[in-house]
């Protein structure tokens, strides 16, 4: 198992964004040292609290700040975009990281970029998988382009001038193309099917209760069983709120307070609450809404305490969800005691996981 990093990023408007970029930037940087595998982090336009507009830009700061760690986009909302702008961003951010890019894709969940782009009426889900088509075929075909699709075309025909270089498009680093995966939230979420479908990876958000995550499992592997696809859980990430501290008492201590992590969890349950989403934050349907509160998210979501209770806690999850997946994805918080993070980050990579991949690698070699 994967030991990966997922950012919203979801940061405290009020606070200076050069020195938040400097810090996303700082958390990628020791994640790398750290050993994580991935970085996965989102795209906002609109957004003074998840404040990345494009994540493949903030990616190419990285680069050569960093050595193996791979950039995921957490996602690119492709019905935003002309796929032609996307295959061509993305094939140049592949070959500048030599490979070192995981292709997040999704509809879009963010009300006023939706506004903004003039996608919320429109049918975003079917959007993507054009998208994503399209995008492929660039990829796979040469000047001239007559790629048609529901929402878009790519035509260049009149002006192909190989003397001079005009017409072909960006193939990325990576052949055919880089992995994609997509992001389920929902319980028994129709995107993991379709994506087991497609022969894409799925990513369970972080900010549901275990048996929704547990979920999307079972609607992938239904995916996979109804296209003749083996059903890979190495193709399957799951994102999680931890924090790991040196004594369970450090890690409640902190909890107990005014932090980011009930801050967090206080902006998740206003922004479902807008669009009568409560469900998703639930983990059980017979719960009022009233009883959504961050103290309860906090108990339902969020896997804390030190080393070795988050790792009991970590094997209770892998137990539940079935078995072992591809990659754990901590999802960070914003660091307003930077330390506490840091040390989480550091624990997590260097005193649970190993135990955590041994556990996973037991369980496996006794079902064989």
């Amino acid at each position: 198992m994967k030991l990966g990093l997922f950012m919203m990023p979801l940061h405290d408007p009020k606070r200076n964004y050069t020195e938040l970029l400097k810090q996303d930037r700082e958390a990628i940087i020791m994640a790398d040292k750290l050993g994580y595998a991935e970085a996965w982090v989102g795209e906002h336009y609109s957004c003074s609290a998840e404040p990345i507009a494009n994540p493949l830009q903030f990616f190419a700061s990285l680069v050569h700040a960093t050595r193996d760690i791979k950039f995921a986009t957490g996602v690119i909302n492709l019905p935003q975009h002309h796929p032609a702008a996307v295959a061509g961003d993305v094939a140049q951010f592949d070959h500048l990281s030599q490979g070192r890019f995981i292709m997040g894709v999704g509809p879009g969940g963010l009300v006023s970029d939706m506004e903004l782009f003039g996608t919320s009426e429109k049918n975003r889900a079917e959007m993507v998988v054009d998208s994503v088509e399209i995008i492929h075929k660039i990829w796979s075909g040469d000047a001239p382009y007559n790629i048609k699709g529901k929402y878009w075309d790519v035509v260049i025909d009149k002006n192909v001038h190989p003397s001079i270089g005009f017409g072909p498009m960006l193939k990325p680093y990576q052949q055919p193309h880089p992995p994609l995966a997509i992001s389920c939230m929902s319980p028994n979420s129709s995107s993991a099917k379709h994506a087991a479908m497609k022969g894409w990876g799925v990513v369970s958000a972080n900010f549901i209760p275990p048996v929704h995550a547990k979920s999307h499992w079972e609607q992938y592997a239904l995916g996979c069983e109804l296209s003749g696809r083996l059903a890979d859980r190495s193709q399957w990430r799951v994102a999680r709120s931890i924090l790991v501290a040196e004594t369970d008492e450090q890690a409640a201590e902190y909890l107990d307070g005014e932090s980011s992590y009930s801050w967090y969890y206080d902006y998740i349950i206003e922004d479902m609450a807008l669009f009568n989403m409560l469900g998703v934050l639930k983990p059980s349907a017979d719960i009022p809404d009233a009883e959504v509160t961050a103290k309860k998210c906090l108990d339902w979501m969020v896997m804390s305490g030190s080393p070795k209770t988050v790792l009991d806690k970590l094997v209770a999850f892998v137990d539940y969800v079935g078995g072992p997946f591809g990659t754990l994805l901590a999802t960070q918080k914003d660091w307003d005691q930077p330390e506490v993070h840091k040390t989480s980050m550091r624990l997590l990579a260097t005193e649970v996981m190993p135990k955590l991949r041994a556990y996973c690698a037991d369980l496996e070699s006794s079902t064989v």
